[in-house]
């Protein structure tokens, strides 16, 4: 494999959801990148241990990234790191960066990839997403006929969450913890309480579905957490 920097998709928690090409270039790779907090977990390296363990190469480029909502913290670490990287690929190695879901979709890869590919040879893998792994589970379809869909983080404020869910038929709503109760409070505002179905932990051992989102607890849940909300299934596809 040629130098190059690669943003692998490793999907949204099952090993087995990754990818014969994804498990292939890890192996094949001179040093792996990838996300860790500040208490030293990186959810995608945990995904991707069993392609790790038949990696030959020991180098990795950790990219510590702390909990926080300044996005001037977070470039000043994009920045970091994307120099190392660069420095590694321009050194002949090929850096393969670990990306939990989908590289481009939600993904940290990209603010990398916005500073590195005008400097070396950039390519993608892309991965099963959190939003297509949960509809999987529910054994729901997102979309049928004519339908509209929408995907919305639950940073966005609660009325645009409000006109998202009045515009379109399915509506997924990511990164839910910390926001679960005003969203909980948007999706009753927009009569699609019906609609709704609550999931944490998408396709991993702990994973939780709520289908009644009324049961929820009055408190914020874990980062991994997102909303489906679809027509109901009678009268849809007619």
């Amino acid at each position: 494999m040629k130098a190059i920097f690669i943003g692998v998709g490793v999907g949204p928690g099952d090993p087995e959801l990754m990818t014969l090409k994804a498990a292939r270039y890890i192996e094949q790779a001179d040093v792996i990148s990838y996300i860790v907090n500040d208490k030293g977990v990186s959810q995608a390296k945990t995904i991707a241990a069993d392609a790790l363990l038949r990696c030959k190469s020991t180098q990795e480029i950790p990219v510590v990234m702390p909990m926080s909502e300044d996005r001037r913290i977070a470039n000043k670490v994009y920045d970091a790191a994307a120099a190392r990287i660069g420095q590694a690929v321009e050194a002949g190695l090929t850096v393969v960066f670990l990306c939990e879901g989908d590289p481009l979709f939600f993904g940290s890869f990209a603010y990398l990839l916005e500073r590195l590919q005008s400097q070396v040879t950039c390519e993608v893998v892309p991965g099963i997403s959190s939003v297509h792994a949960a509809s999987s589970a529910l054994q729901l379809p997102l979309t049928v006929q004519k339908e509209s869909f929408a995907v919305i983080s639950g940073r966005h404020s609660q009325q645009k969450i409000i006109d998202t869910l009045n515009n379109h038929d399915s509506v997924v709503i990511l990164k839910a913890g910390r926001s679960r109760q005003y969203i909980l409070d948007a999706i009753s505002a927009a009569n699609r309480t019906d609609d709704a179905n609550y999931l944490e932990y998408i396709s991993r051992d702990n994973q939780k579905i709520q289908r009644d989102i009324r049961t929820l607890e009055n408190e914020a849940g874990p980062y991994f957490s997102l909303f489906v909300i679809t027509k109901t299934t009678q009268g849809r596809g007619q």
